[in-house]
Protein backbone atom coordinates (compact mmCIF):
# COMPACT_ATOMS: atom_id res chain seq x y z
CA UNK A 1 0.00 0.00 0.00
CA UNK A 2 2.84 2.11 0.44
CA UNK A 3 3.55 2.08 -3.10
CA UNK A 4 0.20 3.24 -3.96
CA UNK A 5 0.43 6.37 -1.63
CA UNK A 6 2.71 7.62 -4.14
CA UNK A 7 0.06 8.48 -6.63
CA UNK A 8 1.11 12.15 -6.49
CA UNK A 9 4.66 13.29 -5.55
CA UNK A 10 4.80 16.26 -2.94
CA UNK A 11 5.55 18.68 -5.60
CA UNK A 12 2.45 17.61 -7.78
CA UNK A 13 0.10 17.60 -5.12
CA UNK A 14 1.37 21.08 -3.38
CA UNK A 15 1.00 22.43 -6.89
CA UNK A 16 -2.67 21.28 -7.08
CA UNK A 17 -3.39 21.92 -3.47
CA UNK A 18 -2.24 25.80 -3.83
CA UNK A 19 -3.54 26.16 -7.46
CA UNK A 20 -7.62 25.52 -5.84
CA UNK A 21 -9.98 28.16 -6.40
CA UNK A 22 -13.37 28.93 -5.84
CA UNK A 23 -15.54 30.25 -8.51
CA UNK A 24 -17.14 28.29 -11.38
CA UNK A 25 -14.50 26.28 -12.43
CA UNK A 26 -15.72 22.75 -12.28
CA UNK A 27 -14.84 20.98 -15.56
CA UNK A 28 -11.13 22.83 -15.02
CA UNK A 29 -10.94 21.95 -11.19
CA UNK A 30 -12.31 18.69 -11.40
CA UNK A 31 -9.25 16.74 -12.85
CA UNK A 32 -7.20 18.33 -9.92
CA UNK A 33 -9.46 17.85 -6.75
CA UNK A 34 -10.36 13.91 -7.99
CA UNK A 35 -6.49 13.28 -8.01
CA UNK A 36 -6.84 14.53 -4.42
CA UNK A 37 -9.48 12.66 -3.71
CA UNK A 38 -7.67 9.71 -4.74
CA UNK A 39 -4.27 10.19 -2.93
CA UNK A 40 -6.25 11.42 0.27
CA UNK A 41 -7.70 7.52 -0.25
CA UNK A 42 -4.88 5.93 -0.53
CA UNK A 43 -2.75 7.56 2.08
CA UNK A 44 -4.97 7.32 4.92
CA UNK A 45 -5.35 3.81 3.89
CA UNK A 46 -1.21 3.57 4.59
CA UNK A 47 -1.27 5.62 7.40
CA UNK A 48 0.53 8.67 5.12
CA UNK A 49 -1.56 11.74 5.22
CA UNK A 50 -0.03 14.17 7.17
CA UNK A 51 1.46 15.80 3.80
CA UNK A 52 -1.51 16.43 2.27
CA UNK A 53 -3.44 17.74 5.58
CA UNK A 54 -0.10 20.11 6.37
CA UNK A 55 -0.45 21.21 2.49
CA UNK A 56 -4.44 21.95 2.49
CA UNK A 57 -3.92 23.53 5.93
CA UNK A 58 -0.94 25.73 5.11
CA UNK A 59 -2.77 27.00 2.49
CA UNK A 60 -5.74 27.28 4.03
CA UNK A 61 -7.76 25.66 1.19
CA UNK A 62 -10.45 23.74 2.98
CA UNK A 63 -12.77 27.21 3.05
CA UNK A 64 -12.21 26.86 -0.85
CA UNK A 65 -13.11 23.65 -0.84
CA UNK A 66 -16.63 24.15 0.95
CA UNK A 67 -17.39 26.85 -1.00
CA UNK A 68 -16.76 24.91 -4.24
CA UNK A 69 -19.07 22.35 -2.72
CA UNK A 70 -21.95 24.64 -1.96
CA UNK A 71 -21.54 26.13 -5.28
CA UNK A 72 -21.65 23.14 -7.37
CA UNK A 73 -24.91 21.72 -4.71
CA UNK A 74 -26.69 25.29 -5.79
CA UNK A 75 -26.18 24.83 -9.62
CA UNK A 76 -27.79 21.11 -9.20
CA UNK A 77 -30.92 22.86 -7.61
CA UNK A 78 -30.90 25.92 -9.21
CA UNK A 79 -29.28 25.57 -13.23
CA UNK A 80 -29.48 21.72 -13.68
CA UNK A 81 -33.52 21.90 -13.49
CA UNK A 82 -33.58 24.72 -16.03
CA UNK A 83 -30.91 23.13 -18.56
CA UNK A 84 -33.39 19.96 -18.64
CA UNK A 85 -35.96 21.99 -19.85
CA UNK A 86 -34.42 23.87 -22.54
CA UNK A 87 -35.86 23.28 -25.83
CA UNK A 88 -32.57 23.89 -27.70
CA UNK A 89 -30.34 21.67 -25.56
CA UNK A 90 -29.17 18.85 -27.09
CA UNK A 91 -26.15 17.67 -26.10
CA UNK A 92 -24.19 15.33 -28.79
CA UNK A 93 -22.80 13.87 -24.79
CA UNK A 94 -23.94 14.52 -21.46
CA UNK A 95 -20.39 13.02 -20.35
CA UNK A 96 -20.01 17.15 -19.42
CA UNK A 97 -22.69 17.41 -17.26
CA UNK A 98 -22.19 14.27 -15.51
CA UNK A 99 -18.51 15.29 -14.70
CA UNK A 100 -19.76 18.80 -13.00
CA UNK A 101 -22.52 16.12 -11.20
CA UNK A 102 -19.36 14.24 -10.39
CA UNK A 103 -17.82 16.87 -9.20
CA UNK A 104 -19.56 17.27 -5.81
CA UNK A 105 -19.50 14.03 -4.99
CA UNK A 106 -15.09 14.34 -5.47
CA UNK A 107 -15.06 17.09 -2.83
CA UNK A 108 -17.27 15.85 -0.08
CA UNK A 109 -15.41 12.34 -0.24
CA UNK A 110 -12.29 14.35 -0.18
CA UNK A 111 -13.57 16.45 2.87
CA UNK A 112 -14.87 13.40 4.33
CA UNK A 113 -11.46 11.34 4.19
CA UNK A 114 -9.31 14.82 5.69
CA UNK A 115 -12.26 15.56 8.29
CA UNK A 116 -10.85 13.09 10.53
CA UNK A 117 -8.12 15.64 11.65
CA UNK A 118 -8.82 18.03 14.25
CA UNK A 119 -6.31 20.53 12.42
CA UNK A 120 -8.36 20.16 8.94
CA UNK A 121 -11.80 20.94 11.21
CA UNK A 122 -10.18 23.92 12.54
CA UNK A 123 -8.84 25.09 9.42
CA UNK A 124 -12.12 25.48 7.64
CA UNK A 125 -12.69 28.46 10.11
CA UNK A 126 -16.25 29.95 10.15
CA UNK A 127 -16.56 28.12 6.90
CA UNK A 128 -17.89 25.17 9.47
CA UNK A 129 -21.05 26.83 9.69
CA UNK A 130 -21.70 26.48 5.93
CA UNK A 131 -20.37 22.92 5.77
CA UNK A 132 -22.75 22.20 8.84
CA UNK A 133 -25.73 23.69 7.16
CA UNK A 134 -24.72 21.58 4.06
CA UNK A 135 -24.33 18.38 6.16
CA UNK A 136 -27.88 18.86 7.69
CA UNK A 137 -29.71 19.71 4.16
CA UNK A 138 -28.01 16.12 3.35
CA UNK A 139 -29.42 14.32 6.36
CA UNK A 140 -32.59 16.10 5.68
CA UNK A 141 -33.22 14.63 2.21
CA UNK A 142 -31.96 11.03 3.63
CA UNK A 143 -34.66 11.42 6.55
CA UNK A 144 -37.15 12.37 3.69
CA UNK A 145 -36.29 9.67 1.62
CA UNK A 146 -36.69 6.60 4.34
CA UNK A 147 -39.92 8.35 6.13
CA UNK A 148 -41.69 8.14 2.40
CA UNK A 149 -40.36 4.80 1.65
CA UNK A 150 -38.75 6.09 -1.66
CA UNK A 151 -35.31 5.94 -2.68
CA UNK A 152 -33.15 6.41 -5.93
CA UNK A 153 -33.00 3.71 -8.36
CA UNK A 154 -29.10 2.07 -7.99
CA UNK A 155 -28.83 0.19 -11.01
CA UNK A 156 -25.78 0.52 -12.99
CA UNK A 157 -25.23 3.23 -15.62
CA UNK A 158 -23.24 2.10 -18.32
CA UNK A 159 -20.46 4.48 -19.84
CA UNK A 160 -21.91 4.29 -22.89
CA UNK A 161 -25.05 5.89 -21.54
CA UNK A 162 -23.56 9.05 -21.11
CA UNK A 163 -22.22 9.61 -24.36
CA UNK A 164 -25.62 9.23 -25.78
CA UNK A 165 -27.81 12.22 -26.92
CA UNK A 166 -31.11 10.95 -25.67
CA UNK A 167 -29.38 9.96 -22.22
CA UNK A 168 -30.90 13.08 -20.17
CA UNK A 169 -33.39 10.56 -18.10
CA UNK A 170 -30.45 8.96 -17.98
CA UNK A 171 -28.19 11.15 -16.03
CA UNK A 172 -31.48 12.24 -14.18
CA UNK A 173 -31.49 8.94 -12.39
CA UNK A 174 -27.58 9.08 -12.20
CA UNK A 175 -28.04 12.01 -10.76
CA UNK A 176 -30.06 11.03 -7.92
CA UNK A 177 -28.24 7.98 -7.21
CA UNK A 178 -25.42 10.35 -6.44
CA UNK A 179 -27.62 12.39 -4.45
CA UNK A 180 -27.82 9.66 -1.83
CA UNK A 181 -24.25 8.28 -1.94
CA UNK A 182 -23.09 11.93 -1.49
CA UNK A 183 -26.07 12.23 1.19
CA UNK A 184 -24.12 9.43 3.54
CA UNK A 185 -20.97 10.81 2.78
CA UNK A 186 -22.48 13.94 4.46
CA UNK A 187 -23.29 12.31 7.35
CA UNK A 188 -19.68 10.82 8.17
CA UNK A 189 -18.41 14.12 7.78
CA UNK A 190 -20.94 15.62 10.29
CA UNK A 191 -19.93 12.75 12.73
CA UNK A 192 -15.98 13.89 12.22
CA UNK A 193 -17.38 17.60 13.07
CA UNK A 194 -19.24 16.40 16.50
CA UNK A 195 -15.59 14.91 17.21
CA UNK A 196 -14.34 18.25 17.81
CA UNK A 197 -17.42 19.81 20.27
CA UNK A 198 -15.19 21.18 22.21
CA UNK A 199 -12.68 23.18 19.99
CA UNK A 200 -15.62 24.77 18.11
CA UNK A 201 -17.24 27.96 18.00
CA UNK A 202 -20.20 28.92 20.09
CA UNK A 203 -22.06 29.52 17.10
CA UNK A 204 -20.97 25.90 15.28
CA UNK A 205 -22.84 23.75 18.34
CA UNK A 206 -25.64 26.66 18.81
CA UNK A 207 -26.30 25.92 14.60
CA UNK A 208 -26.43 22.03 15.63
CA UNK A 209 -28.08 21.63 18.56
CA UNK A 210 -30.86 24.21 18.12
CA UNK A 211 -30.83 25.69 15.34
CA UNK A 212 -31.08 22.25 12.92
CA UNK A 213 -31.43 20.13 16.19
CA UNK A 214 -29.25 17.38 14.82
CA UNK A 215 -29.86 15.02 17.61
CA UNK A 216 -33.47 14.50 16.94
CA UNK A 217 -32.91 14.00 13.11
CA UNK A 218 -30.03 11.33 14.26
CA UNK A 219 -33.05 9.68 16.23
CA UNK A 220 -34.71 9.79 13.23
CA UNK A 221 -32.18 8.19 10.83
CA UNK A 222 -31.84 5.31 13.02
CA UNK A 223 -35.69 4.60 13.15
CA UNK A 224 -35.72 4.64 9.74
CA UNK A 225 -32.17 3.51 8.69
CA UNK A 226 -32.44 4.57 4.80
CA UNK A 227 -28.98 2.64 4.32
CA UNK A 228 -30.74 -0.13 4.91
CA UNK A 229 -34.27 -1.98 2.96
CA UNK A 230 -36.05 -5.33 2.49
CA UNK A 231 -36.27 -6.86 -1.16
CA UNK A 232 -38.09 -9.59 -1.81
CA UNK A 233 -37.51 -10.82 1.58
CA UNK A 234 -33.66 -10.15 2.27
CA UNK A 235 -32.60 -7.91 3.86
CA UNK A 236 -30.37 -4.98 2.36
CA UNK A 237 -27.64 -2.78 3.63
CA UNK A 238 -25.53 -0.15 1.49
CA UNK A 239 -21.99 -0.10 1.95
CA UNK A 240 -18.64 0.51 0.28
CA UNK A 241 -21.11 2.01 -2.62
CA UNK A 242 -23.20 -0.92 -3.01
CA UNK A 243 -26.39 -2.33 -1.54
CA UNK A 244 -25.60 -5.95 -0.90
CA UNK A 245 -27.87 -8.93 1.04
CA UNK A 246 -27.43 -9.36 4.25
CA UNK A 247 -27.07 -12.74 5.70
CA UNK A 248 -29.08 -13.95 8.71
CA UNK A 249 -26.16 -14.19 10.69
CA UNK A 250 -25.11 -10.51 10.47
CA UNK A 251 -28.45 -9.28 10.84
CA UNK A 252 -28.13 -7.30 13.92
CA UNK A 253 -24.10 -6.14 13.14
CA UNK A 254 -23.63 -2.63 13.37
CA UNK A 255 -22.58 -1.33 9.87
CA UNK A 256 -20.25 1.56 9.80
CA UNK A 257 -23.22 3.90 8.67
CA UNK A 258 -24.69 2.85 11.73
CA UNK A 259 -21.91 3.61 14.11
CA UNK A 260 -21.64 6.99 12.35
CA UNK A 261 -24.71 7.77 14.10
CA UNK A 262 -24.22 6.49 16.54
CA UNK A 263 -20.56 8.54 17.48
CA UNK A 264 -22.41 11.94 16.45
CA UNK A 265 -25.41 11.37 18.89
CA UNK A 266 -22.19 10.42 21.95
CA UNK A 267 -20.34 13.27 21.25
CA UNK A 268 -23.40 15.71 21.08
CA UNK A 269 -25.30 14.34 24.04
CA UNK A 270 -23.16 13.44 26.05
CA UNK A 271 -20.46 16.57 25.82
CA UNK A 272 -20.78 18.93 28.97
CA UNK A 273 -20.26 21.59 26.50
CA UNK A 274 -23.45 20.57 24.62
CA UNK A 275 -25.47 19.47 27.40
CA UNK A 276 -25.51 23.00 28.90
CA UNK A 277 -26.62 24.46 25.16
CA UNK A 278 -29.25 21.77 24.16
CA UNK A 279 -32.48 23.15 24.59
CA UNK A 280 -33.89 19.31 26.11
CA UNK A 281 -37.42 20.68 26.29
CA UNK A 282 -40.50 17.57 26.24
CA UNK A 283 -40.79 16.77 22.24
CA UNK A 284 -36.75 16.67 22.60
CA UNK A 285 -36.52 14.75 25.43
CA UNK A 286 -39.18 12.06 24.13
CA UNK A 287 -37.75 12.10 20.67
CA UNK A 288 -34.14 10.87 22.12
CA UNK A 289 -35.63 8.20 25.18
CA UNK A 290 -36.63 5.99 21.68
CA UNK A 291 -32.95 5.28 21.60
CA UNK A 292 -32.98 3.33 24.70
CA UNK A 293 -34.53 0.68 22.43
CA UNK A 294 -32.02 0.37 20.25
CA UNK A 295 -29.55 0.06 23.07
CA UNK A 296 -29.28 -3.79 23.35
CA UNK A 297 -26.65 -6.02 24.58
CA UNK A 298 -25.56 -6.96 21.54
CA UNK A 299 -25.37 -3.03 19.71
CA UNK A 300 -23.15 -2.09 23.24
CA UNK A 301 -20.56 -5.20 22.42
CA UNK A 302 -20.06 -3.93 19.29
CA UNK A 303 -19.72 0.10 20.71
CA UNK A 304 -19.03 0.00 23.96
CA UNK A 305 -18.70 3.60 25.01
CA UNK A 306 -22.51 2.99 24.04
CA UNK A 307 -22.78 2.36 27.96
CA UNK A 308 -22.44 5.98 29.46
CA UNK A 309 -25.33 6.62 26.55
CA UNK A 310 -27.46 3.73 28.04
CA UNK A 311 -26.27 5.87 31.85
CA UNK A 312 -27.26 9.06 30.52
CA UNK A 313 -31.05 8.03 28.91
CA UNK A 314 -31.88 6.42 32.40
CA UNK A 315 -30.74 9.69 34.33
CA UNK A 316 -33.40 11.33 31.61
CA UNK A 317 -36.25 9.37 32.41
CA UNK A 318 -36.52 10.43 36.00
CA UNK A 319 -34.81 14.11 35.96
CA UNK A 320 -36.14 17.03 34.70
CA UNK A 321 -33.56 18.59 32.41
CA UNK A 322 -31.85 22.39 33.68
CA UNK A 323 -33.33 24.57 30.74
CA UNK A 324 -30.56 25.81 28.53
CA UNK A 325 -28.38 29.06 29.84
CA UNK A 326 -29.53 31.85 27.70
CA UNK A 327 -25.84 33.65 27.02
CA UNK A 328 -25.66 36.99 25.19
CA UNK A 329 -23.62 36.28 22.50
CA UNK A 330 -23.28 37.24 18.97
CA UNK A 331 -23.61 34.49 16.52
CA UNK A 332 -22.46 34.19 13.25
CA UNK A 333 -24.25 32.71 10.70
CA UNK A 334 -23.12 31.16 7.24
CA UNK A 335 -23.14 32.78 4.49
CA UNK A 336 -21.24 31.47 1.28
CA UNK A 337 -25.40 29.60 0.16
CA UNK A 338 -26.77 32.88 0.76
CA UNK A 339 -24.55 35.08 -1.03
CA UNK A 340 -24.21 32.65 -4.29
CA UNK A 341 -28.22 32.72 -4.14
CA UNK A 342 -28.41 37.11 -3.98
CA UNK A 343 -25.76 37.51 -6.30
CA UNK A 344 -27.51 34.92 -9.00
CA UNK A 345 -30.86 35.63 -8.72
CA UNK A 346 -33.52 35.59 -11.17
CA UNK A 347 -30.14 35.10 -13.80
CA UNK A 348 -30.68 31.02 -13.86
CA UNK A 349 -32.07 30.64 -16.94
CA UNK A 350 -29.41 32.94 -18.68
CA UNK A 351 -26.86 30.68 -16.85
CA UNK A 352 -27.65 27.55 -17.85
CA UNK A 353 -28.45 29.09 -21.45
CA UNK A 354 -25.01 30.56 -21.31
CA UNK A 355 -23.59 27.15 -20.41
CA UNK A 356 -25.32 25.33 -23.14
CA UNK A 357 -23.67 27.21 -25.33
CA UNK A 358 -19.99 27.35 -23.87
CA UNK A 359 -19.68 24.60 -21.36
CA UNK A 360 -22.03 21.64 -22.45
CA UNK A 361 -21.74 21.55 -26.31
CA UNK A 362 -18.75 20.38 -27.27
CA UNK A 363 -16.82 19.51 -30.32
CA UNK A 364 -16.46 15.83 -31.39
CA UNK A 365 -12.09 16.85 -30.43
CA UNK A 366 -12.78 18.83 -27.30
CA UNK A 367 -15.25 15.92 -26.11
CA UNK A 368 -12.16 13.29 -27.01
CA UNK A 369 -9.59 15.47 -25.21
CA UNK A 370 -11.95 15.53 -22.33
CA UNK A 371 -12.04 11.65 -22.13
CA UNK A 372 -8.64 11.50 -23.21
CA UNK A 373 -8.24 13.76 -19.32
CA UNK A 374 -10.51 11.57 -17.75
CA UNK A 375 -8.62 8.45 -18.60
CA UNK A 376 -5.41 10.18 -17.22
CA UNK A 377 -7.41 11.05 -14.01
CA UNK A 378 -8.94 7.90 -12.90
CA UNK A 379 -5.57 5.83 -13.25
CA UNK A 380 -6.98 2.16 -13.60
CA UNK A 381 -4.56 0.51 -11.45
CA UNK A 382 -5.31 3.35 -8.67
CA UNK A 383 -9.24 2.68 -9.14
CA UNK A 384 -8.54 -0.86 -8.74
CA UNK A 385 -6.77 -0.40 -5.41
CA UNK A 386 -9.56 1.60 -4.34
CA UNK A 387 -12.74 -0.60 -5.52
CA UNK A 388 -13.99 -2.76 -2.33
CA UNK A 389 -15.67 -5.51 -4.58
CA UNK A 390 -14.35 -7.23 -7.62
CA UNK A 391 -15.77 -6.25 -10.61
CA UNK A 392 -18.84 -7.33 -12.41
CA UNK A 393 -19.80 -8.18 -15.67
CA UNK A 394 -21.12 -5.48 -17.88
CA UNK A 395 -23.67 -7.75 -19.44
CA UNK A 396 -25.03 -10.03 -16.39
CA UNK A 397 -23.71 -8.42 -13.35
CA UNK A 398 -21.80 -12.05 -12.30
CA UNK A 399 -18.28 -11.89 -10.86
CA UNK A 400 -15.76 -10.90 -13.68
CA UNK A 401 -11.98 -11.43 -14.80
CA UNK A 402 -11.60 -10.58 -18.07
CA UNK A 403 -11.47 -6.63 -18.99
CA UNK A 404 -11.92 -5.32 -22.54
CA UNK A 405 -8.82 -5.16 -23.96
CA UNK A 406 -9.61 -1.99 -26.03
CA UNK A 407 -10.93 0.77 -23.69
CA UNK A 408 -9.52 -1.31 -20.28
CA UNK A 409 -12.97 0.29 -18.65
CA UNK A 410 -15.56 -3.11 -18.69
CA UNK A 411 -15.52 -6.07 -17.22
CA UNK A 412 -16.75 -9.88 -18.56
CA UNK A 413 -17.27 -13.04 -17.22
CA UNK A 414 -16.71 -14.84 -20.22
CA UNK A 415 -16.51 -13.85 -23.98
CA UNK A 416 -20.05 -14.56 -25.11
CA UNK A 417 -21.18 -11.95 -22.58
CA UNK A 418 -18.67 -9.88 -24.40
CA UNK A 419 -19.97 -10.25 -28.07
CA UNK A 420 -23.36 -10.09 -27.29
CA UNK A 421 -22.75 -6.74 -25.22
CA UNK A 422 -20.48 -5.40 -27.89
CA UNK A 423 -23.41 -2.97 -30.14
CA UNK A 424 -24.05 -1.45 -26.45
CA UNK A 425 -20.44 -0.94 -25.51
CA UNK A 426 -18.80 0.00 -28.87
CA UNK A 427 -19.67 3.62 -28.72
CA UNK A 428 -18.15 4.41 -25.56
CA UNK A 429 -15.40 2.15 -26.01
CA UNK A 430 -14.09 3.84 -29.04
CA UNK A 431 -14.09 6.89 -27.32
CA UNK A 432 -12.44 5.78 -24.12
CA UNK A 433 -9.48 3.38 -26.48
CA UNK A 434 -9.06 6.71 -28.74
CA UNK A 435 -8.21 8.60 -25.01
CA UNK A 436 -6.36 5.87 -23.64
CA UNK A 437 -4.15 5.97 -27.22
CA UNK A 438 -3.54 9.75 -27.26
CA UNK A 439 -2.06 9.23 -23.88
CA UNK A 440 0.50 6.60 -24.97
CA UNK A 441 1.56 8.77 -28.12
CA UNK A 442 2.01 11.53 -25.30
CA UNK A 443 4.27 9.40 -23.24
CA UNK A 444 5.94 8.54 -26.21
CA UNK A 445 6.92 12.24 -26.99
CA UNK A 446 7.61 13.18 -23.39
CA UNK A 447 11.54 13.36 -22.59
Amino acid sequence: MAEAAALLLPGEAEALVQALRSGPLWLRQHEAIEKLNMQAILSASAGQEQLLIELLVNYAKIPTLIEELISVEIWKHKVFPVLCQLKDFKPKSTFPIYLVLHHEASIVNLLETVFFHKEICESAEDTILDLIDYSYRKLTLLAAWSTNGEFPAHEKLLPEDLTNASSMQELQKQAEMMEFKISLRALSVLRFITDQVDSLPLSALTRMLNTHNVPCLLVELLEHCPWSRREAGKLKKFENGVWHVVPPEDHVRMTKLDGQVWIALYNLLLSPECQRKYNLDGFNKSQLLKLRAFLTDVLIDQLPNLVEMQRFLSHLIVTEPVPPKKDLILEQVPVIRDRIVRENSGKWQAIAKHQVKHMFSPSEDELKHLACRWARTYNLDVMEALVPEKPKCGLCGSEATKRCSRCQNEWYCKRECQVQHWQKHKKACNLMADALKKIKEDLKVQP
